[in-house]
């Protein structure tokens, strides 16, 4: 077999396609592309399998808003932020638990990929044209003490452009190579296998699929339409995650207690389905009981994939309430601790809650995750960015607030209670103690200091820049009048990332059972745990899953190239 049309039949008699080259990588996003353009640049003739069509090149890369975790880097100079290695390597560890003999090889990982973002990362991007938006951001704060989880200090920084400007220099390295005939894609090709000779992985066998018309990240058939095999002396799998898979999401839950209804941050294709064919071929799976979702989602109004959802990336003014009205214990604040707030309200035995807030902190405080949901910084306009908090503006929050099913507005708490009861078909919110629960936080703020530990958060957070100018709404009693609207959104369980995968050393080798390398096997991003198998523990600190695709998918694809 020597090309795309090569002879042979399936064994069904359809006609079989044969690929050939030096490193095969299966999976076409960041990871992927990363780890192939890598690849190239060092010499080597590459293919790039994805089952999905042409138009979902990128993967969910694409649809990112762009977040990525820098250490003392400029943007944080400039605007006051003092950090260093050392800080964020121990706010690392005070997040990821590592409690595992298999962590092990994560360690490494984790404090070899935070030299990384505090040195060479942002000067590499850069050099590709990447640029960022000097407003430095601040997710997770954690809240738990000094040795907890979450982040010390700001370290999302958000590209220009979003995750399609962070795909972009890749993609086109990769197509400066197909155009020299040493890159091919393979689009349409559905890996199910791993090809061993003589104890080494040589290729990917897999089934070749009907031609699909579906736009990007929309579903598309699994009918096959014949097979295929890639021959190589190196095969980097970058497959992702399972988030799109809710059975495979639910078998993996830890506690094995998954809600039943889910929406999904990630399109159908992020399946999963190919990990197991690598772990019949040898490379061991770790730490699938580790994952990342979020308990802020939101029903998309104009879905792309099934149950599509839409994280709300909160500031923390908002009242964050279970599913009865009772509000989250402190330091489960909006914007604190995702997946603490996440075992919480699954732990009342409701799947989900909801934000109280008016309609000035919505528009000040709620981004929406995503590059289709940020027109403004994915298209670089800065004159659509500055008109975001306008009266008026036809923004995407302003269509969710308009047209969104989880959006209820009302002029009285009692109003609000009615129609949350109604939304979700209950009588869980006692339209009573709503009422109070609302009146005791604004006598709080009315008292000028309160004990409060919320409003002391929202002062505090208001002492940075960033928050002071778009993220943190000054401090006002929520049944003020000329802030109105009340506001009440619906929350539900949003699957986003697998924090487990293939164990892997710091060459990106994918390892075996008994810790030693498959021969010719190497993982990239969210199949291989962004490195190690599990780089991030129990808890992620944002920022890091994009960082984590660039920075192993790097490493496989130099490590393959070296290989091949």
């Amino acid at each position: 077999m020597t090309s795309n049309d090569g002879v042979g039949t399936d064994g069904r008699g359809a006609p079989a396609r044969g690929i050939e080259a030096d490193v095969v990588v299966v999976g076409a996003g960041l990871a992927g592309l990363v780890a192939a353009a890598q690849a190239y640049a060092a010499g080597r003739r590459v293919a790039v399998l994805d089952q999905e069509p042409e138009a979902s090149v990128g993967g969910q890369a694409h649809w990112s808003f762009g977040g990525l975790f820098l250490v003392n880097s400029p943007e944080q100079r400039r605007l006051g932020v003092r950090d260093s290695e050392e800080l964020a390597l121990t706010d690392w560890h005070a997040s990821a638990g590592f409690d595992r003999p298999a962590d092990a090889l994560a360690k490494e990982w984790a404090a070899a990929y935070v030299n990384f973002a505090a040195g060479e990362k942002r000067a590499w991007l850069a050099s590709l044209g990447v640029r960022l938006f000097p407003l430095v951001q601040w997710a997770e704060r954690g809240g738990y003490g000094p040795d907890g989880h979450g982040n010390t200090v700001p370290r999302f920084h958000v590209t220009w452009g979003t995750g399609p400007a962070l795909v972009a220099p890749f993609l086109a390295k990769l197509r400066e190579g197909e155009a020299a005939g040493r890159v091919s894609f393979h689009f349409r090709h559905r890996a199910t296998e791993l090809v061993k000779t003589a104890g080494r992985v040589s290729g990917v066998r897999g089934e070749l699929l009907e031609a699909s018309s579906a736009g990007r990240g929309e579903r598309s058939s699994r009918r096959p339409a014949g097979s295929f095999e890639a021959v190589a002396a190196a095969v980097v799998v970058t497959s992702g995650g399972i988030g799109g898979n809710h059975d495979s999401v639910r078998r993996q839950w830890p506690g094995g207690v998954a809600p039943e209804r889910m929406l999904s941050g990630v399109p159908a294709s992020v399946d999963g389905d190919f990990l197991p064919a690598v772990g019949r071929a040898g490379g061991n799976l770790i730490n699938g009981d580790r994952m990342w979702h979020y308990p802020e989602g939101i029903h998309n109004h104009a879905p792309v994939w099934p149950r599509h959802g839409i994280r709300i990336l909160p500031g923390p003014s908002a009242l964050w309430l279970d599913a009865t009205g009772r509000a989250l214990p402190p330091p489960l604040f909006p914007g604190f601790d995702s997946l603490g707030a996440l075992r919480h309200i699954l732990a009342t035995g409701h799947a989900h809650s909801w934000f109280v807030l008016n309609r000035t902190i919505a528009l000040k405080e709620f981004a929406l995750s995503g590059s289709e949901q940020n027109p403004d910084v994915t298209g670089k306009d800065v004159r659509l960015l500055a008109a975001r908090l306008k009266p008026g503006s036809d923004t995407p929050l302003q269509r969710f607030l308009d047209r969104g099913v989880d959006f209820l507005q009302a002029d009285s708490p009692a109003g609000l209670a009615c129609q949350m009861n109604e939304l979700t078909g209950g009588q869980l919110i006692d339209p009573g103690a709503l009422d109070q629960l609302i009146r005791d936080r604004d006598r709080q703020f009315s008292s000028g200091l309160g004990k409060d530990p919320q409003l002391a958060a929202i002062r505090a957070a208001r002492r940075f820049a960033t928050d002071k100018i778009m993220r943190v709404a000054p401090p006002h009693r929520l049944l003020d009048p000329r802030h109105g609207p009340l506001l009440a959104v619906r929350l539900s369980v949003l699957t986003r990332k697998s924090l487990g995968g293939l164990h892997t050393d710091l060459q990106s080798r994918v390892l075996d059972v008994t810790g030693q390398p498959v021969p010719g096997l190497f993982a990239a991003g969210e199949a291989a745990g962004f490195g190690g198998g599990g780089i991030h523990g129990y808890r992620a600190l944002e920022g890091t899953f994009l960082g984590g695709c660039l920075f192993s998918g790097r490493s496989a694809g130099r490590s393959a190239a070296s290989a091949a």
